[in-house]
């Protein structure tokens, strides 16, 4: 089972590997994290849009863990690019949650999910103001975004206080984002990687199932384990405990030559 944590700038600590809740629908939240808990995660990524934050916040309240000891993550809706209507939807998320603070809170998307693409440089920065002022009120213990791209962060970076802790990303085996990778290490935010999986295409590719024999893993456990070699931060989800537990078990060590080889795959999803 994996240990240890990432460390923030700020220095937050967050836990390796995140429990992703992403198609979860709410009636089925409460178990799922449930099992996840009961099975050694203790860090939870929820959203806003997920429409779960009900019950994955009722999971972790009757599970017996101390607050401090769980790392809860939100996001705030894509379509949402104002200070004042940021500072609202938090605290409908803190609300659904039943928290008094979240440990990380990021901008869901630069752009409305039905507007890809749009320009949206100053809702964006407007909500960071907003999310600058929840942190410094000690309400979010670290800020971030997710699916922001080099264009997206660079306003931020320039017309902001506070550099984004975090970059929650697409991240698997064939979609390296290389540039983006090497721009946020620069910038000291650590890249989370959702989709480690390649929302399960990767799982049956030939190469894959044979690389994982090598180890004597499953091919989930492989790709999981990319993502921690290339310094990500993997958010595998799942509704079966099998598979949740075997999602943790990535200690061990992927070669160099077997890494090269994982790079050089071209992106199953394209």
């Amino acid at each position: 089972m994996i240990k240890g944590n990432f460390v923030f700038h700020n220095n937050v600590e967050i836990p390796k590997i995140g429990f992703g809740t992403w198609q979860i629908p709410n009636d089925e939240a409460y178990d799922s994290v449930t099992m996840a808990l009961k099975n050694g995660y203790t860090h939870i990524d929820t959203a806003l849009a997920y429409k779960n934050e009900e019950n994955v916040g009722k999971a972790i309240k009757a599970f017996d863990i101390a607050r401090e000891d769980i790392f809860i993550t939100s996001k705030l809706p894509a379509q949402i690019k104002g200070f004042d209507e940021t500072l609202a939807a938090f605290n409908e998320t803190i609300t659904n949650l039943a928290v008094d603070y979240l440990d990380l809170y990021l901008i869901h998307a630069p752009w409305p999910w039905d507007e890809k693409g749009k320009d949206c440089t100053e809702g964006n920065i407007q909500c960071w103001k907003a999310m600058e002022q929840l942190y410094n009120e000690g309400k979010i213990r670290a800020i971030g975004v997710s699916n922001f791209e080099i264009k997206d962060l660079q306003p931020i970076l320039d017309h902001c206080d506070i550099v984004p802790m975090v970059n929650q990303i697409p991240f698997y085996v064939g979609r390296d984002q290389e540039d983006l990778l090497a721009f946020c290490k620069q910038h000291h935010i650590v890249v989370e990687a959702y989709s480690p999986l390649a929302t399960g295409e990767l799982l049956d590719h030939a190469d894959i199932k044979k690389m994982a024999e090598k180890y004597d893993v499953t091919p989930a456990q492989l790709l999981i384990r990319y993502c921690l070699e290339r310094e990500t931060l993997p958010l595998p989800k799942s509704t079966h405990e099998e598979r949740i537990i075997q999602n943790k078990q990535v200690d061990f060590e992927i070669s160099s030559e077997d890494l090269e080889e994982l790079k050089k795959f071209e992106d199953i999803r394209k």
